[in-house]
């Protein structure tokens, strides 16, 4: 069996579990009394760098970064994601900390609150705000999301390095294809309920978005209410959430390798977040959103209250793949068969945020 790496980041540190041999171990917590909200590991080195996006109540925010797989930590001296003066504003959280492709080996982005996308060209040690999207003309009409104005998820098109997607909460979700001198709104098809016209340009509350392995043009989408496919890279979304518990959530990934496979957790709603049915349960497709399954094998069957946020569910490249997700309860839960099965890795942890997985060599 490979061995993983799976990086969880929690309210109060960051834990780190390894899998060797089959058999998982978990370390102490990394960065205590430190809410880590974002996480990278770039595997387009010998040695993946792990980032991780911390933020301290005294200090404030920050990206740190190791090459050892956890051990040592380093901080720049200097803040590594820091808006220039003109903004008039200053950096709250790192919401994502995005490794772009093999073909822009040291490019990593960073999206934040206040609703920036930041581009690393040194491997995430330093940023540079993109202020073509800063400065979009619709900004001023951008309004906060219920955890803030945040660029919370960032995707690379593995043909194209100028081209990256990023989704905005609550703006909508947005594209370039000149690495990022403009910038269009990508929301043909996506609803936006919670306002009196409900398919605007943009202003929807784009929750998280995943991207097809075998397809790059197709993209998944969890919306405030909704769950979209686009086969044309985002520029028209389709409703794939006929089938599902409900069609609110946060969290959405797709199998590594193969075409058309994604999960999503779904959540009763807005208004009451927790699990759907009051059940712990992750759905799949295998069919691109035609249909949905629950995959309960190894989850709990009693009522459960432990809701997944957007960034808490990922897989790593196993093959076959395993799936991951966190929740607020502070469990940690794995399959190594695609989803089919599952344990229980940890529980009575801090709230779980994030959650980054990557198999080793």
């Amino acid at each position: 069996m490979t061995d993983v790496l799976l990086a969880v980041g929690t309210r109060k540190g960051l834990f780190l579990g390894r899998r060797r041999h089959g058999s998982w171990e978990l370390s102490a917590p990394h960065f205590p009394a430190q809410a880590v909200y974002s996480l990278g590991i770039d595997t387009r080195r010998a040695t993946p760098r792990l980032l991780a996006g911390a933020d301290s109540a005294h200090w404030g925010p920050s990206v740190f970064h190791s090459d050892d797989l956890g051990e040592t930590w380093q901080e720049p001296a200097r803040p590594a994601v820091k808006y220039p003066k003109h903004t008039g504003t200053s950096l709250e959280r790192v919401w994502q900390l995005h490794p772009a492709g093999p073909a822009a080996p040291d490019v990593v982005y960073a999206g934040t609150e206040p609703g920036g996308l930041f581009r690393s060209e040194d491997g995430g040690e330093t940023f540079e705000l993109i202020r073509e999207l800063w400065d979009h003309p619709s900004r001023e009409k951008w309004v906060p999301g219920g955890g803030g104005l945040a660029v919370h998820t960032v995707l690379t098109d593995p043909r194209d390095a100028d081209a990256v997607t990023v989704a905005v909460s609550t703006a909508g979700v947005f594209r370039t294809r000149d690495g990022g001198a403009s910038w269009t709104p990508s929301n043909k098809g996506v609803k936006a309920v919670f306002l009196p016209d409900q398919h605007p340009e943009f202003g929807q509350c784009v929750h998280k978005i995943a991207r097809d392995p075998v397809d790059p043009d197709r993209l998944y989408l969890q919306n405030h209410w909704g769950v979209y496919r686009s086969d044309d890279a985002g520029a028209t979304w389709q409703d794939i959430g006929a089938g599902l518990p409900s069609d609110f959530g946060f969290a959405v990934a797709a199998h590594p390798h193969t075409g058309d496979v994604a999960y999503l957790f779904p959540i009763t709603a807005d208004i009451d977040r927790v699990p759907a049915g009051n059940q712990c349960r992750v759905y799949r497709t295998g069919d691109a959103g035609g249909s949905w399954e629950p995959l309960i094998h190894g989850l709990p069957a009693e009522d459960h209250y432990g809701t997944v946020l957007r960034d808490a569910l990922c897989v790593d490249d196993s093959d076959p793949a395993g799936v991951y997700f966190g929740n607020r309860n502070g469990e940690v839960y794995a399959s190594a068969d695609d989803g089919d099965s599952w344990q229980q890795l940890a529980s009575h942890l801090p709230d779980v945020l994030c959650v980054r997985a990557a198999a080793l060599a």
